[in-house]
């Protein structure tokens, strides 16, 4: 996660009278004036990169297949629901249009 992600500012009521602006009321210089960020090189970039993906834990082969065949169970039971819903819808208005005429 990014660093200014899911940061929230705090948000502060001008007192009538007050002399102090909204944005910096009730906050220190600190988290009003955030520093400016540094550009990294492309060298950097990569080997920040490749820290990042060595950390990732990856699936085995085994929960890979299992999840697959469970994602293809729920595929042909939603499709064969949706089926049965599809010829019951199409049998009752056929039966409508038919009363209709």
């Amino acid at each position: 996660m990014a660093k200014d992600q899911g940061v929230k500012t705090p948000t502060v009521q001008k007192a009538k009278g007050s002399a102090r602006t909204p944005a910096t009321a009730g906050v220190s210089p600190s988290v009003a004036a955030p520093a400016p960020k540094r550009r990294t090189n492309p060298a950097q970039f990569v080997t920040e990169v490749r820290a990042e993906a060595r950390k990732i834990t990856w699936t085995s082969w085994k929960e890979t297949w299992i999840t697959s065949v469970m994602v293809l169970i729920m595929v042909v039971v939603v499709s064969l629901f949706l089926r049965v819903v599809d010829l019951g819808l199409g049998l009752t208005i056929q039966q409508i249009l038919k009363l209709a005429s």
